[in-house]
């Protein structure tokens, strides 16, 4: 049952993943998986309890239980000692989006000695964003240049696995928005993950409305996702 899951099977593939299995439930350690260390989980809320009580003395650092919004919340009530930190919309597709704004400003992947430039763009309109040129796990970059060669809009391949691939670090520069310009960026990248895998997703966050419905006409489906803390 919880083998099915997409976000067991995305965490199980990543680097440096432990597994502990029990009968109905299962959780995955996994160090700086999309920026944070967590504790992926799927299964029954009864025995999930019962598991990361028993998983938590056994790694060290700041890992956060994460999965499902409504499976956190059922193990937060019965863990007192963990609460929600955090919900997001976890994104994905399985078929092939395409472009969807047309435009002259087409995107390539960017060779390593342009993520200086993704590093200025990304400080100047994402400073939050989860990936970071150079980062472990973030693999390549993708962008669209203006007329004059200014690069203007990136996103990442980051934390992928065979299966599943991972979208990340999409932004735009502000003076350059509202022109479709990551939606087309988006669909060049996820495309290009999708060969060879079953799946493209991504992380958004709730507030980010504009994001989500980028991500909805592109045919991404939104499944709630939460992730939890130590009090």
């Amino acid at each position: 049952m919880t083998e099915r899951d997409p976000l067991i099977r995305w965490a199980v593939a990543a680097r440096d993943a432990r597994v502990w299995r029990r009968p109905d439930a299962v959780i995955v350690a996994c160090p700086d998986l999309s920026h944070w260390d967590r504790l992926v989980m799927d299964g029954d809320p009864d025995a999930l309890a019962l598991l990361v009580r028993e998983v938590l003395p056994e790694v060290t650092g700041d890992f956060r239980p994460f999965g499902a919004e409504q499976l956190v919340a059922a193990v937060v009530e019965r863990v007192t000692e963990l609460e929600v930190s955090a919900r997001f919309a976890w994104m994905e597709t399985t078929e092939p989006v395409g472009s969807r704004a047309p435009g002259d400003h087409k995107p390539a992947w960017l060779p390593e000695d342009a993520w200086p430039e993704v590093s200025e763009l990304i400080e100047e309109s994402f400073p939050d964003s989860y990936a970071k040129p150079g980062d472990t796990d973030v693999r390549r970059w993708a962008g669209i240049r203006d007329d004059g060669g200014r690069l203007i809009a990136v996103a990442a391949e980051a934390w992928s696995t065979d299966e599943i691939g991972f979208l990340a670090g999409v932004t735009t520069r502000p003076d350059a928005r509202g022109r479709g310009l990551a939606a087309e960026l988006c669909g060049f990248v996820a495309d290009d993950q999708l060969v060879g895998r079953e799946r493209v997703a991504l992380l958004a966050d709730y507030w980010n409305t504009a994001a989500i419905a980028t991500y909805r006409k592109l045919g991404f489906t939104l499944r709630p996702v939460a992730a939890a803390r130590q009090r």
